[in-house]
């Protein structure tokens, strides 16, 4: 069965806005974070109301990753699924990029910014 499904894509994306509605997140990189923050026209402390309005703009069919789903090789989520997602978004008015992960019930958002590779 190709991985991940479109049931499996919808679970992931109502996880992590759960873990955004409860402020469940952890920055895997938060200094780039920050910057793509800015530039996107938000501060920090919007993150979550952020990322909870734009990941219900995100369908499954969003979904740009790998098949199987790539797997984080980072310490604190060490072989956590990676979810990265690419959409045009009316929240921060750009085609955008958002990578994350649900490790141990908390959303690890991996990327959040403006995408920066050819759409296609």
């Amino acid at each position: 069965m190709k991985r991940p499904t479109h049931k499996e894509l919808s679970k992931k994306l109502r996880e992590a806005q759960s873990c955004a509605e409860e402020d469940r997140i952890m920055l895997m990189n938060p200094t780039s974070l920050a910057a793509d923050a800015l530039n996107m026209g938000y501060m920090m402390d919007e993150l979550s109301q952020v990322l909870h309005n734009v990941l219900d703009e995100i369908q499954p069919e969003d979904y740009v990753g790998m098949s199987p789903p790539q797997k984080s090789y980072e310490q604190e989520i060490n072989g956590a699924d990676l979810f990265p997602f690419r959409w045009k978004s009316l929240i921060v008015k750009c085609l955008a990029y958002l990578k994350f992960a649900i490790f141990s019930q908390t959303l690890w958002l991996i990327s959040f910014h403006p995408n920066r590779k050819a759409p296609f």
